[in-house]
C-alpha cells in the first residue's frame, strides 16, 4: 500500500477533500478520558517553558484546538493517534474537552502515522527520529527499505539516522539536547574508541568546535592505512546492514568480515571487563541488561 511522503502534517494521510468532512464528524471528548500513544516517536518532550509550546497554548486559550486530534477507542477510554502536542496544550491551557476525530487503526498504522506527524517538524532532534525508526524496524520487522518508501526518504538517510544510535549515551544525549549537530556526530562515528568519541564530542561543547575542525580531529585520531589496507573490497548492503542491527543490539563496535581465503569473522569491541559482562548477557538475553 503506497503511503504519501511527509511534509504535509495530517494532510499527508487524510486527502485534502476530506478534512472539511473529517472536521465535521469531530466531536468534543474529555481530556481525561485520552492517554497518549505509545508509540509516539517524539521521546524528548518540550518543558512547559519552550516558548513555541507556550505559544500554542497561547493560541489555544484565545481560539480552542482548531485542527482535530485523532483517536482510537480503547475499552477504558480512548488513545491518541495523532496530535499529542496539541493534547498536551490543551490540558495545560485547562480546557476539560479537545474535539477529536475517533478511527479505528492498528499498532503499526499508529506509530506511522505518529512518526508522519512528527517527522516533519524541524524541532524533532535526530535521536528521536532514529528512534522512531528503530521502532519501525524493530516492532513491525520492517527493513531500512521499507521504511524508506513510507517516510518519503532515501534509505541512506534511514541506515545514516540509526548509525547515530550506536554512539556512546553521553554524545546522543548531546545531540539530544542540541549541544552538538548531527555534521559532528556523524563525524564522531568515523572513530572506532567510543573513549575517543566522547573526549571530542565534550571538546565540541567546551570549545565550540566546527564540524571541519572536528573531521581534522578525528583524521589524526584514526589510524594510517597501509597501502594493502587501501585498496577497500565493497561490502555486500545485507552484511552492512546486518553489521548495524548487531551494533544496536549491543551498543558497540562490530565488523563483520566475509569469508574469503580464511573463514569469515564477527568481531565485536568492548572496552573494560564491565563492558565485555554486558555484552555477554545481552547475547544471552539475561533481564536487567
Amino acid at each position: 500500500m503506497n503511503r504519501k511522503a511527509l511534509g504535509k502534517g495530517l494532510r499527508a494521510i487524510i486527502p485534502e477533500k476530506t478534512q472539511e468532512t473529517l472536521t465535521a464528524e469531530s466531536r468534543p471528548i474529555p481530556i481525561d478520558e485520552i492517554r497518549p500513544n505509545p508509540y509516539q516517536p517524539r521521546i524528548t518532550k518540550e518543558a512547559e517553558t519552550d516558548p513555541h509550546f507556550q505559544e500554542l497554548i497561547a493560541s489555544i486559550k484565545e481560539k480552542g484546538v482548531l485542527q482535530p486530534v485523532v483517536v482510537r477507542r480503547r475499552h477504558d477510554g480512548y488513545e491518541l493517534v495523532m496530535g499529542e502536542r496539541r493534547w498536551r496544550a490543551a490540558k495545560v491551557a485547562g480546557l476539560t474537552t479537545i474535539p477529536a476525530i475517533v478511527r479505528s487503526v492498528d499498532d503499526r498504522e499508529m506509530l506511522e502515522m505518529a512518526l508522519i506527524e512528527n517527522i516533519q517538524r524541524a524541532d524533532l532532534n535526530p535521536i528521536d527520529e532514529a528512534l522512531a525508526y528503530k521502532a519501525l524496524s524493530e516492532q513491525f520487522g520492517l527493513t531500512h527499505d521499507d521504511i524508506a518508501r513510507r517516510v518519503g526518504k532515501d534509505r541512506s538517510t534511514i541506515t545514516n539516522a540509526l548509525r547515530l544510535l550506536t554512539l556512546p549515551y553521553r554524545v546522543r544525549e548531546a545531540l539530544m539536547l542540541g549541544q552538538i549537530t548531527p555534521g559532528h556526530a556523524r563525524a564522531l562515528l568515523s572513530l572506532s574508541s567510543r573513549r575517543e568519541q566522547v573526549e571530542l564530542c565534550e571538546r565540541v561543547i567546551v570549545e565550540g568546535l566546527s564540524v571541519r575542525s572536528l573531521e581534522r580531529l578525528c583524521g589524526e585520531l584514526k589510524p594510517a592505512k597501509s597501502k594493502k589496507d587501501q585498496k577497500p573490497a565493497e561490502k555486500d548492503i545485507h552484511l552492512l546492514e546486518l553489521e548495524q542491527q548487531l551494533q544496536e543490539i549491543l551498543g558497540t563496535r562490530v565488523i563483520i568480515t566475509p569469508p574469503a581465503k580464511s573463514p569469515g569473522k564477527v568481531t565485536i569491541e568492548y572496552f573494560s571487563i564491565e563492558d565485555l559482562d554486558r555484552i555477554y548477557r545481552l547475547i544471552r538475553k539475561e533481564p536487567g541488561v
